[in-house]
């Protein structure tokens, strides 16, 4: 079966591996899933640990993956309203069916790729593998551990599945959904995301109640490990250097400025001038959303200069190219990251956290339905962005970041997230 081993390229099938590894799942449903995916390969290489990705969408025969990939791409941009019905009966909680056919014929040839490997645990960061992975660890036929880390900040119902063995979340409030819904072990984990953006810092050290055996109040059970210890990472208490403990989730820490290295440059070349302040303006790998409708809001305003990330939409930036600053896929995200003065985004999806390993301000508005409505909603009532519910919001919401305080404390709390456990460090298995 196809896999991706370190890179984006495709591989056949092979012996099992001479070390054990971990086997990470995800799908190319835009490229959110993968950029997290790979990451992880490459952080767990650094320990030494051999990992492995497999685009579960080509675990489905007769290239129904493709049929998916491609129907699902087409709805985002012509039919919204569309994956918003199918959103609301089959991923609301509590409405869907506990497993599809779809799953189950992913989760048979998965425990096939599982057997043909020496593969030390299973980690899911996409739904549907969530879900395969879950079934097959419900019903003893998964031999190994099974991780889900969720790329999402709002677990809706295909993510949650008794049957594995944990879950890593991306902050506290989703945790605690996870653990109601699952009953499973929940870990909160720092945001995966690649080199070259620049971590915040000085950032603060979460802290776990040492050894009491009791999780603090309205705190997730933490995950214990083989040998019995407490994992970090779980249901943190907060505190700045004083000592003592913040309120909410992310105390007041200003990072320090993003160098200018390379800022200039990165001006001249998309054609930016030195006093343009550039808002981004992200629409996702294929480039959907009501993005046109953002960037001219921005653009007439006078103020702000958008730079629209197209992805692979080449007829969304052919569209733009007058307005602003219309991009194709870009490689030299950190280098745009360190111009810009906010993100608006329409996903809550890899960029945002991006944006807050930056430490770039974010806003979201129009998001796309479904899953990307309810992570925005999620990142604002965690005070991780603003969510603006027409133009004048937006614009509003751009202005107040230009006076300090309330933009110093939203980065603060997206650098707080960065001074949790880092994933990884779930993932190495003992032994290796």
């Amino acid at each position: 079966m196809p896999a991706r081993h370190g890179s984006s390229r495709r591989f056949p099938a092979r012996e099992a591996a001479a070390r054990p590894t971990v086997l990470i799942l995800s799908a190319s449903m835009g490229s959110g899933h993968d950029v997290i995916a790979m990451e992880l390969v490459r952080r767990l290489a650094a320990e030494g640990v051999e990992a492995e990705v497999v685009d579960i969408l080509d675990l489905l025969p007769l290239r129904l993956g493709t049929a998916l990939r491609g129907w699902y791409s087409w709805m985002m941009r012509s039919a919204p309203w569309l994956y918003a019905l199918i959103y609301q009966i089959f991923f609301v909680p509590g409405r869907a069916p506990s497993v599809s056919p779809l799953t189950i014929v992913i989760a048979a040839r998965l425990r096939r790729l599982v057997g043909s490997r020496q593969v030390a645990e299973v980690v899911s960061t996409f739904h549907v593998a969530a879900q395969a992975a879950g079934h097959l660890r419900w019903h003893g036929r998964l031999p190994v551990p099974s991780t889900v880390l969720l790329t999402d900040f709002a677990a809706h119902r295909l993510w949650l599945h008794p049957g594995n063995d944990r879950y890593l979340c991306p902050d506290l409030a989703t945790a605690h959904v996870v653990h109601t819904a699952t009953g499973c072990p929940v870990s909160c984990h720092a945001p995966v995301v690649r080199l070259g953006f620049r971590r915040p810092g000085p950032g603060v050290t979460p802290i776990v109640r040492p050894d009491s055996g009791q999780p603090e109040s309205g705190a997730v059970p933490a995950v214990h490990s083989d040998s019995g210890r407490t994992e970090s990472g779980v249901a943190p208490a907060v505190h700045s250097d004083s000592g003592q403990p913040e309120s909410g989730v992310a105390p007041a820490v200003r990072p320090e400025p993003r160098p200018g290295i390379g800022a200039a440059s990165m001006r001249s070349r998309i054609g930016a001038r030195a006093g343009d302040r550039l808002v981004l303006v992200s629409a996702g790998a294929w480039g959907v959303g009501g993005v046109e409708e953002t960037a001219r809001v921005l653009a007439r305003s006078g103020r702000y200069l958008p730079v629209i990330l197209c992805g692979h939409n080449r007829e969304l930036r052919r569209r733009l190219r007058h307005t602003g600053i219309a991009l194709g896929w870009c490689d030299d995200m950190p280098g745009l990251m360190a111009t810009a003065y906010a993100l608006v985004d329409n996903a809550a999806g890899v960029t945002c956290r991006e944006a807050m390993a930056a430490g770039v301000p974010v806003v979201s508005y129009r998001p796309i339905p479904g899953h990307g409505r309810d992570g925005a909603r999620a990142m604002a009532r965690a005070g991780l962005s603003v969510y603006a519910r027409d133009t004048g919001e937006l614009l509003a919401a751009l202005d107040r970041f230009g006076h300090g305080e309330e933009r110093d404390r939203q980065v603060a709390r997206g650098a707080a997230l960065f001074a949790l456990s880092p994933a990884e460090s779930f993932l190495v298995p003992p032994g290796l």
